[in-house]
């Protein structure tokens, strides 16, 4: 997953090892410091596989938002709530998913203030193609047996929840529907 060779050694740990004699235990520090290294390698990954399709990844996690939702719609504050995005972000992603044609605005039928995004079929076929080249990359993520990926996503998920990225003792379950209403 990277253009360049490969280093001879693991820079994270003959940092840690620096870290360890100079500063003190450097579990946390690698740890961290290869989350965040992962991180640049997946998005990576994932950027080089949706270019083709002219997506971004955030671009792409809004139409799979609104592809999983019951109606192929949702409030543009109820986008940003389950992207987890700023307001402002999630009208710069419309403007150029609409831009695209893959998805269009619509006035909500009950809130003259709220403004509903909705996926087009051209949104939905694009949406089809960009999966295709994700999944055909893992997502950049490679190196893991399944069983592996389930335990990342449960320990990275541990992380999240005491960062109090989400509520705990909630499965997937009692989440309302992407779509259960429009409000």
């Amino acid at each position: 997953m990277t253009s360049r060779e490969p280093l001879a050694f693991d820079p994270i740990l003959r940092a840690a090892a620096l870290w360890d004699e100079r500063i003190g235990p450097s579990r946390t520090m690698a740890a961290v410091t290869s989350v965040m290294r992962v991180q640049q390698i997946l998005l990576s990954a994932v950027d080089a596989a949706l270019r083709p399709h002219g997506l971004t990844f955030a671009r792409y996690e809004a139409l799979v938002l609104l592809d999983f939702s019951r109606r192929g719609m949702l409030p543009m504050r109820v986008m940003g709530e389950r992207l987890q995005l700023h307001p402002t972000s999630v009208t710069n992603i419309v403007d150029r998913l609409q831009a695209d044609g893959l998805v269009r605005r619509r006035p909500h039928p009950t809130d003259r203030r709220a403004t509903l995004v909705e996926i087009t079929d051209g949104g939905r076929a694009m949406l089809e193609d960009a999966t295709k080249a994700v999944v055909d990359v893992d997502f950049g993520l490679s190196g893991l047996t399944p069983e592996e990926e389930a335990q990342l996503t449960t320990l990275l998920s541990r992380v999240r929840l005491a960062a109090g990225d989400f509520a705990e003792n909630r499965s997937p379950g009692d989440v309302p529907h992407a779509q259960a209403s429009f409000h």
